[in-house]
C-alpha cells in the first residue's frame, strides 16, 4: 500500500489537484502557490519546531520549574506522536526522522566539545553539553527531505552508483570531525560531488506536468534555507556561536558550504532508507510516467 494512502494530507492533495483554473497566467500562478503549499507541507516539522524555538525565547517565563530546552525535548516529542496519532506523518518518515536524531546528536556532542557553538541555557534532559532537543532539529532536514520526496514524486536521471554516494557521504561526515586535526578537504568534497552529481537531475510532479532541476542546485536551494533557519535559532538563543557571545549577528553566510554538504548527507541517508526511484536518462514517455504518478496516488 502506497504510504501517501495514510496521510490526511493526502485528500488534501487530491481535492487541490483536481482543481482547474484558466488556461494560461491562471494556471502557472496556481501550480506556483500548489508548489508553494506542497513545500510548506514538507517542511512541517520543521516549521513548528523552528516556531517553538522562536516561541520560547519570547514568552517562556525565566525561572519556570521546567527548563525551556527541557520543554523543548518534550513539545518535540510529542509532536512526533501527534503527527504519527493524526496520520500527518508515515511511520517511514518516523524512521527517517529517528536516523537522524542519532546522527545529529553525535554530531552535536562531538561540536559542542570542540567549542564549535553552545547551547547557553541549563537543562536536565541533555547529554553532556547538548540538550535533547538538538537532535530533532536535524531529525527536521531528514523529515523534509522525506515528505518532499513522496510529495512531489521524485524521480532521477544520470544517478552515479549508490556505493560512489555512499563513499562520498562517509567522506563528508567523517571531515566535519577530522577537519579539527587534519587539513578541510571540504573543497576537494564539493569537486566530487560536482564530478558525480553533474548530469543528475531530479524530476518531480507539482501538479499536471513533471518538471526538473539539476540536483545539485536543488540541493543548494534547501542548503539556503537551512541557513536562513540557523539564523532564526541562533536568535532565540537556542544555540550560539561563540562571536554571538556578545550580541547577536547573522551567521556567516559561509555556513552555506557546511549546510550544503549536510544536505548531501542527509540525501544520501534518506536514499538509503526511503528508498530512490531511480530512472535511465529518458526513461520512458512523460505520458506514460505520469499516467503511472497518478495510479500511486490513487
Amino acid at each position: 500500500m502506497i504510504a501517501s494512502r495514510h496521510t490526511r494530507f493526502a485528500a488534501v492533495r487530491a481535492r487541490l489537484e483536481a482543481f482547474q483554473p484558466r488556461p494560461g497566467p491562471a494556471a502557472w500562478i496556481y501550480e506556483f502557490a500548489l508548489f508553494g503549499f506542497k513545500q510548506g507541507w514538507a517542511c512541517l516539522y520543521g516549521g513548528i519546531m523552528l516556531a517553538l524555538l522562536l516561541g520560547t525565547h519570547l514568552f517562556y517565563p525565566a525561572g519556570a520549574a521546567l527548563a525551556r530546552y527541557d520543554f523543548l525535548t518534550i513539545a518535540a516529542l510529542a509532536l512526533q506522536a501527534a503527527m504519527l496519532a493524526v496520520r500527518l506523518e508515515t511511520i517511514e518518515e518516523a524512521k527517517v526522522i529517528a536516523a537522524f536524531h542519532v546522527v545529529g546528536t553525535v554530531m552535536e556532542l562531538f561540536k559542542t566539545q570542540v567549542g564549535s557553538w553552545e547551547y547557553p541555557e541549563p537543562s536536565l534532559l541533555r547529554i553532556g553539553g547538548v540538550p535533547l532537543f538538538t537532535g530533532f532539529m536535524y531529525a527536521a532536514v531528514g523529515s523534509y527531505i522525506a515528505r518532499v520526496w513522496r510529495i512531489f514524486a521524485f524521480r532521477f536521471t544520470a544517478y552515479p552508483p549508490r556505493w560512489a554516494t555512499y563513499l562520498v557521504a562517509v567522506a563528508v561526515y567523517v571531515n566535519f570531525f577530522a577537519h579539527h586535526w587534519l587539513p578541510d578537504i571540504r573543497f576537494a568534497l564539493f569537486a566530487a560531488l560536482g564530478l558525480l552529481f553533474a548530469r543528475t537531475r531530479v524530476y518531480f510532479t507539482v501538479w499536471r506536468a513533471e518538471r526538473w532541476m539539476p540536483l545539485l542546485v536543488g540541493w543548494l536551494l534547501v542548503a539556503v534555507f537551512i541557513w536562513l533557519a540557523e539564523n532564526v535559532g541562533t536568535l532565540s538563543h537556542a544555540w550560539i556561536y561563540p562571536s554571538q557571545r556578545s550580541g547577536w549577528h547573522l551567521v556567516s553566510p559561509g555556513k552555506l558550504g557546511a549546510w550544503y554538504l549536510l544536505m548531501y548527507i542527509s540525501f544520501v541517508l534518506v536514499a538509503a532508507i526511503h528508498g530512490a526511484r531511480l530512472a535511465s536518462e529518458g526513461g520512458g514517455k512523460l505520458s506514460e510516467r505520469l499516467a503511472s504518478t497518478a495510479r500511486r496516488r490513487q
